[in-house]
């Protein structure tokens, strides 16, 4: 934790805005920026998040992905009009791999999932983007299993619709059916 404050004490501008929805998450994970060093400034919701980036826009962000007025993408966007040198952070309890592209694509240095320890936020927006790459993880998901999420979130995304499903997955609808009934595979 020394080593972060440090990097962070060492900063000309140590400008950061926390966006969440979730309010005691957001105070405690404020709180615990404002202790290593950064100047928290606070939002609740995407309208907020943006006013305050109209205002001042901040050196740093870690933002919610999901909020009930929107997306935390926006604000991304929002930022890196104003400071195209911001460093932003995702964080979500919704993670899968297509709103991680969304993110980077953005502008997002990186997508966290969610309870993110206040170090690993910190050490985040401190990184530089050009870092290797983080090593494979040592017990990859199976392809049974990549294909059984896709499977999941496309059934969710149709509204847990069997027959768009299948349509949109190219497949027969029995078929899926069998698949859905079964245990994800490991």
């Amino acid at each position: 934790m020394q080593d972060v404050e440090f990097a962070i004490s060492a900063l000309a501008d140590r400008s950061l805005l926390v966006l969440d929805d979730d309010a005691p998450l957001r105070l405690r994970l404020g709180r615990a920026l404002e202790q290593r060093g950064f100047a928290v400034r606070q939002a609740g919701s995407v309208a907020d998040a943006v006013e305050l980036v109209r205002i001042r826009p901040p050196a740093f962000a870690v933002l919610d992905l999901r909020l009930e007025d929107g997306s935390g993408l926006d604000v991304v966007s929002a930022i890196h009009e104003r400071r195209p040198d911001a460093r932003c952070v995702m964080l979500t309890g919704y993670g899968n791999i297509a709103t991680a592209v969304a993110a980077v694509k953005a502008g997002a240095l990186d997508y966290l999932p969610k309870p993110a320890d206040a170090d690993e936020v910190a050490r985040a927006l401190l990184s530089a983007r050009d870092l290797v790459a983080p090593p494979p993880p040592e017990n990859p998901m199976s392809a049974d299993r990549v294909r059984w999420e896709h499977i999941q979130r496309v059934y969710e995304h149709c509204g847990h619709n069997i027959s768009e499903t299948a349509r949109r997955l190219n497949m027969h609808r029995r078929t899926l059916q069998r698949i859905l009934a079964k245990r994800a595979p490991k």
